[in-house]
């Protein structure tokens, strides 16, 4: 056989192959229409490479018991959830706190959705400041008596990730359980061996979703973003903050980090501890958790502020995050604050954003002035610019970098944890959050918003207009990979 008809065989083969791919990617994964054509064009311009690149980013998880926590039914949170589903639909729930009932429609979706039970018992603290979220993460670890999970979707072992081990090397010395995990994408430089003085004083650390070989893992496109701190069943952390000095401002790069995180206290660390839980049975393969009161002790009322906790990842077709912050917009009646640090939003979410622009609410985007993902940032953009003419403001941050995943609407509800306004926090990386129903936490975090403010530069329709046609190409092109970033 001759080099040419070897060639030649190569070619159709190739050929063939991307032809029955693509016709897997339209037919059997039945994926949103732009991201089918986005990996098709990826697949025919680069036949060989865009194999691979399907196989790592672009194939569906199988979603059969990827989370199952048998303790559930101990906790009697089925029960719970069916009590309050039919009792918001006969009209006969309690509402404890004064502006909750008014967001009746978004609670019972996300108790149908996500079984995300409203608990109206909680004391919230806002951190907005890496350096006080740290300290009281710190203070807490040191009063500890029982147990600390611990979860985050980025670790580092550097000056800040050390006294956490430290501290938490400390703790199981006295006896305290510590449970620890981590993902692995987000926390590529650690290994498991990095924990072995935490594991050798009775620690556990297990990772999420881990290689099969080195460099080799087919659901490396699926990510736990979460960001989660349970301690004693009794306090609770989540937000935004990851672990890494980089989240105290000590990274030039960044400069100042403006992020936004919660701490807990009150019947919502249940929920969140459930969460924690259900990821940890999900990674560890031998000493998988059941249900002990030590987990869920008797918790007395710490304040008023009503909370829900929901998670979303590709686990679920609903993007239960997702559709809670288009519940939010589509409710607000006076103003809509965000910030995030990426904004692609699908075309419902951008939809609903400039629906209320244009009715007259106030809407308001802040988003960082510098990238930390190029592509991500000027796709960002170019979406930001498109809601200006609908009469939308948005910020530049520029103090430093911004974060914070928040959405607040009219002083009443908002929303803070870890899901971006992007496709990946939408569909495929599994994220948290707490919607919160509260006057007063919700107007903390419009005034943190509107302190913000003083650090940017706003983005107006004019200045847009005229950005250099460097800017507009980086757009365009930015745009075109949206669906598969």
């Amino acid at each position: 056989m001759s080099i040419f008809t070897e060639l030649n065989f190569l070619a159709l083969l190739t050929l063939v192959v991307n032809l029955l791919l693509a016709m897997m990617v339209i037919f059997l994964e039945r994926k949103d229409p732009s991201s089918t054509w986005a990996w098709i064009l990826v697949l025919f311009f680069i036949p060989v490479v865009g194999f691979i690149l399907y196989l790592m980013f672009g194939r569906k998880l199988r979603r059969k018991h990827l989370f199952r926590w048998e303790g559930r039914k101990d906790i009697g949170i089925d029960n719970l959830i069916s009590y309050q589903k039919a009792a918001i639909q006969e009209d006969t729930f309690e509402f404890r706190i004064n502006n909750a009932e008014n967001y009746k429609d978004l609670i019972y979706m996300h108790l149908k959705t996500n079984n995300a039970v409203l608990t109206q018992d909680n004391h919230v603290k806002i951190f907005d400041d890496g350096a006080n979220k740290f300290e009281a993460l710190l203070n807490d670890i040191e009063t500890a008596k029982d147990h600390i999970h611990i979860q985050y979707y980025i670790f580092r072992f550097d000056d800040l990730g050390t006294r956490i081990i430290n501290a938490l090397i400390k703790k199981a010395k006295q006896g305290v359980k510590i449970r620890f995990l981590y993902d692995e994408m987000g926390s590529r430089n650690v290994k498991k061996r990095h924990f072995k003085e935490l594991l050798a004083v009775g620690g556990e650390v297990e990772v999420f979703f881990p290689s099969i070989f080195p460099l080799i893992n087919p659901r490396l496109n699926f990510r736990n973003h979460r960001k989660i701190v349970v301690i004693d069943g009794r306090i609770g952390y989540i937000g935004g903050f990851n672990i890494g000095d980089e989240y105290l401002g000590l990274y030039k790069k960044f400069g100042y980090w403006r992020d936004t995180h919660l701490r807990i206290e009150g019947s919502a660390v249940h929920p969140l501890q459930t969460r924690f839980l259900l990821d940890w049975n999900q990674a560890c393969e031998q000493q998988k958790m059941g249900y002990s009161d030590r987990y869920f002790p008797a918790i007395p009322e710490k304040g008023d502020a009503g909370l829900q906790i929901v998670s979303s990842g590709p686990d679920s077709d609903w993007e239960q995050i997702k559709i809670g912050y288009l519940k939010l917009i589509n409710m607000a009646q006076k103003y809509i604050y965000i910030q995030t640090p990426y904004f692609i939003p699908d075309v419902s979410f951008l939809d609903a954003i400039k629906i209320a622009a244009l009715s007259g609410i106030d809407v308001r985007i802040m988003i960082p002035n510098k990238p930390d993902h190029m592509f991500v940032y000027w796709a960002t953009y170019s979406y930001v610019g498109q809601l200006l003419s609908a009469g939308a403001k948005v910020y530049i941050y520029e103090k430093g970098f911004i974060h914070a995943k928040t959405i607040v609407i009219d002083d009443e509800a908002s929303t803070v944890g870890t899901a971006n306004i992007d496709v990946r926090s939408f569909s495929l990386n599994f994220e948290v959050n707490a919607f919160i129903y509260d006057c007063t936490i919700s107007h903390q975090l419009a005034e943190i918003f509107e302190k913000d403010i003083f650090d940017c530069t706003e983005l107006t329709l004019e200045i847009y207009q005229n950005r250099s046609n460097l800017i507009k190409f980086k757009e365009s092109i930015s745009r075109l990979l949206t669906p598969i970033l």
